[in-house]
């Protein structure tokens, strides 16, 4: 009997990593994943998470054959295999990921950025299938971004287009936040599960209003909280939203005049607050428009398990390489 193939689809993550086994038609068939700020060295991380891999191979049977590794990471670089001075993980630097891989399989390994892996993982399985030009929007520990144009990933010259999450949101001035890319003023400085944390400290020390999230300390806030505090009508959660939402709108106005796409997807845990961060932003995008854009692009919710969706488009980068 013919074993069935199946593809490794690694999302590398600021805070955890996750990885599914996929076969062709995009089911996952086990899955998995490990703290990525516990491993101070990517050669350990990456043995640790082989590993985890290799053992959950048994649960899906005997008949089954891994063909191959396909990774989503931060400034993960398509043409090298390279993870590259990424400014969410514990590791600095040129990190040679699709190397140190190499110690532990002869199989194909593919890296690119987490944010594309999204948006090839959107185009298949999700809500833009169909769509030759659209943008998705990683919402998480970062702002992660992934351009389709002309039913094509752009990957740009040396493989990192599209990182809008590094473009600063206005003029340089002492007041723009330090991000941990070195840059001041950053989009995922202001719009990312830690962007909001740091907009709701400074509401919170420049207001005298009561808050429910007056309770917990620094440490403790994290961008679940403000979500939850919103829904309860918390009125300085909600306008941490609103203020998010409106960067992220101006910012997405520049988006649409550079690419001209049908839609734009949002992913990712903020993207889970839904008319919360929607609704802000859907405003302010169209406030800053062009005219000839003005209510001709979609924001959408991407229609993929948050979950899944970055593993299952890191395997796709496998079954594209192998054009099956």
């Amino acid at each position: 009997m013919e074993r069935k193939q199946v593809v490794a689809g690694i999302d590398i993550g600021g805070t955890n990593t996750v990885f599914g086994i996929v076969d062709r038609d995009g089911h996952i068939l086990a899955e998995d994943k490990l703290k990525t700020t516990d491993y101070a060295k990517p050669e350990v991380f990456v043995a640790a998470l082989y590993e985890k891999i290799i053992k959950v191979m048994p649960a899906i049977g005997n008949n089954v054959e891994i063909i191959g590794f396909g990774i989503g990471a931060p400034m993960g670089n398509i043409n090298k295999g390279t993870i590259e001075h990424p400014a969410n993980l514990p590791w600095k630097g040129i990190i040679p990921l699709a190397e140190i891989f190499k110690k532990h399989t002869n199989l194909p390994v593919l890296v690119t950025n987490d944010a594309n892996t999204a948006a090839v993982g959107e185009m298949i399985y999700g809500g833009a299938k169909g769509m030759k030009n659209f943008v998705v929007i990683t919402l998480g520990t970062g702002l992660g971004s992934g351009f389709v144009v002309d039913g094509k990933l752009v990957y740009g010259h040396d493989g990192f287009a599209g990182e809008i999450g590094h473009t600063a949101i206005g003029p340089p001035g002492a007041s723009n936040r330090d991000c941990g890319c070195g840059k001041k003023g950053c989009l995922e400085t202001y719009v990312s599960a830690t962007g909001i944390k740091r907009t709701m400290l400074k509401i919170l020390a420049d207001s005298i209003e009561p808050s429910e999230l007056r309770k917990y300390s620094t440490e403790e806030l994290d961008s679940k909280m403000i979500h939850d505090a919103a829904k309860n009508r918390d009125a300085l959660a909600i306008r941490a939203f609103e203020h998010t939402g409106k960067i992220l709108g101006f910012k997405l106005a520049d988006v649409v005049a550079h690419t001209n796409p049908e839609a734009i997807f949002l992913f990712g845990g903020l993207a889970l607050a839904k008319d919360m961060i929607f609704k802000p932003t859907k405003e302010s995008l169209e406030q800053n428009l062009l005219s000839i854009y003005k209510g001709k692009v979609k924001l959408l919710q991407s229609e993929l398990n948050t979950r899944n969706a970055a593993v299952l488009g890191a395997s796709s980068l496998i079954w594209s390489d192998k054009k099956l």
